[in-house]
């Protein structure tokens, strides 16, 4: 853990003088106004909102995969982040852009708890089935998405939409993002509840606990962060699939001690990927969401095959 927050420090320090605008610390310590108006307004809520997204969306991965007791599960199989672009769609429809963060949250909650009643009704024998549900009703929310963007010709602002960007956010863009730190707290000092879940309901209901609560609540949580996350930043891919089963992998399943590693392991990955985007067609930038998709295809196919060989 001191070897992934001295990491995390460096790469935390490099991001901050890392750029197209002139940032150094010899500018700042001369007291230069534009230099410090470029760090205050914009490199520095960048490297916060990369901490935030990829240490949230990190845990909601693992809380996700422990609900549902599967390893493949992500934040994404709770059909939050398309009723979050339904959101963005109404949004573009009704005030004509996109800003309406609150709507965008909104709809995307609204769309969680249609999702959690889906789970309440059911009333599954096995929480594996949860992540299915959720693809399903995830695919119809994004059809009536796409449908309402082709009719009101947004279809390219809604394809934009989605991709991960950190080089716009300025100071007052990425507030919303700080709901990463009571959505942790709270996951960390409910962490036994949600791992007797992931043992399955008998386990859970003969500890004498509401095993559809602690469900319900594991699901509205996940959906929280993702949601902030696709809202503030974009669709950050594997993420939440890829850091769990890593830090699993490595560190066991108590649920407890995996949530502060799985934390610093999401913000330094997602730290990593962007000063690689930035860097490697200086001045321009690759988006996040490519570099992502790269390391965590190829992270995910390296954990599908180790499986198969073990079991073999």
């Amino acid at each position: 853990m001191k070897k992934l927050l001295s990491a995390l420090i460096l790469l935390s320090i490099a991001s901050l003088f890392v750029g197209v605008g002139d940032v150094s610390f010899s500018a700042l310590m001369a007291g230069d106004s534009l230099a410090w108006q470029l760090f205050v307004t914009s490199r520095v809520p960048r490297l916060i909102a990369i901490l935030l997204s990829g240490a949230g969306l990190s845990i909601a991965g693992l809380i996700m995969q422990q609900v549902s007791q599967n390893r493949f599960a992500a934040p994404s199989t709770s059909g939050t982040i398309e009723c979050a672009m339904l959101g963005y769609v109404l949004s573009l429809v009704i005030f004509g852009d996109g800003n309406n963060i609150w709507l965008i949250f909104l709809v995307s909650m609204a769309g969680t708890l249609v999702f959690v009643q889906f789970i309440n009704r059911i009333q599954f024998k096995n929480a594996i089935f949860v992540p299915l549900v959720g693809i399903i009703f995830g695919n119809v929310v994004s059809s009536a998405a796409t449908f309402i963007a082709y009719k009101y010709d947004a279809v390219q602002n809604l394809m934009g939409w989605g991709v991960a960007n950190f080089a716009n956010l300025l100071q007052g863009d990425y507030e919303l993002l700080y709901i990463a730190i009571p959505i942790a707290i709270f996951s960390y000092l409910y962490a036994a509840r949600i791992s007797a879940v992931g043992m399955g309901k008998d386990f859970a209901v003969n500890l004498g606990l509401n095993y559809q609560q602690v469900l319900v609540i594991g699901v509205c949580l996940v959906s929280m962060m993702s949601a902030t996350v696709v809202m503030i930043v974009g669709q950050l891919p594997f993420l939440g699939l890829i850091v769990p089963n890593l830090v699993s992998s490595f560190c066991g399943d108590n649920l407890r001690r995996n949530i502060p590693i799985s934390a610093a392991c999401g913000a330094l990955l997602v730290l990593a990927c962007d000063l690689v985007g930035r860097v490697i067609i200086f001045p321009y930038e690759v988006p996040i969401s490519m570099i992502i998709s790269i390391l965590g295809g190829i992270a995910f196919i390296t954990l599908i095959l180790r499986g198969q060989k073990h079991a073999g």
